[in-house]
């Protein structure tokens, strides 16, 4: 992760990735409440700047965040956070199914995860695969958001929404970039699902928790007073109202 934190700082590509990254967080995180949100992974990049919770805090291994520690073994206490973000925490770790249990953990009922990831299928999987792993950022994981949103599922963890970004060739030189940057508004349009980078939100649902709904129960009319003029099975009613004479 420090590798990737460095090659978004220094490299013209990975400032195009983090502007469009931080769009998306900017979007995902904007309607959250609760009272403590948590980003693990690159703090010195703040994607949690539009979330009004009262209480942030910035984990990682990075030497800039408030709490030094692994993505997958998370400091926190169980049911602790109602917003948890994982900027490509995933591709950045031997663990990462370790890492999503844990996020399940910390997260209470109902909080939200939201996280970014690379995705195979594009212009960035493919020259993941013509230049070798070696290197941030094609030293990730990569791996697809199908694969990502099955994982969540058997974790209670509910995808409710997705975003793609980065659509154009993973060019290392910052002309060639602004040249293709018209197929960021085409490939949004024409071929979503092959983007470079994918974000995932979720919602943490626990089972065997119901919405107990107040019983309202409708009112009763007014009896009324019986008078005179029906039978024994259908008596006429008449309110006290008619009963006053009038003058």
């Amino acid at each position: 992760m420090e590798a990737f934190a460095d090659w978004l700082a220094s490299s013209e590509l990975g400032q195009y990735l983090l502007c469009r990254e931080q769009v998306f967080f900017d979007r995902a995180v904007a309607d959250t409440f609760g009272f403590r949100a948590v980003q693990v992974g690159l703090s010195d990049y703040d994607f949690l700047a539009c979330n009004r919770i009262p209480w942030h805090g910035y984990a990682g291994p990075e030497a800039g965040a408030d709490v030094i520690c692994d993505a997958a073994f998370l400091p926190f206490d169980s049911r602790s956070l109602d917003l948890l973000v994982l900027p490509h925490a995933l591709d950045f770790t031997s663990e990462p199914h370790q890492v999503l249990r844990e996020a399940e953990r910390v997260l209470v009922p109902e909080g939200r995860l939201v996280l970014t990831g690379f995705n195979p299928a594009s212009l960035w999987g493919i020259c993941r695969l013509l230049r070798g792993k070696r290197d941030a950022p094609w030293s990730g994981n990569f791996f697809t958001p199908a694969r990502i949103r099955d994982w969540m599922t058997l974790l209670q963890l509910e995808p409710t929404g997705s975003a793609f970004m980065a659509y154009s060739p993973p060019f290392a030189r910052g002309d060639w970039l602004a040249r293709w940057q018209f197929m960021d508004s085409i490939g949004e349009r024409g071929w979503p699902l092959l983007a470079g980078v994918y974000g995932i939100e979720a919602v943490k649902r626990q089972r065997g928790m119901r919405l107990i709904m107040p019983n309202w129960k409708p009112a009763k009319a007014g009896s009324g007073l019986m008078v005179a003029g029906g039978n024994e099975r259908h008596p006429v009613k008449q309110s006290v109202q008619d009963e006053i004479p009038h003058g």
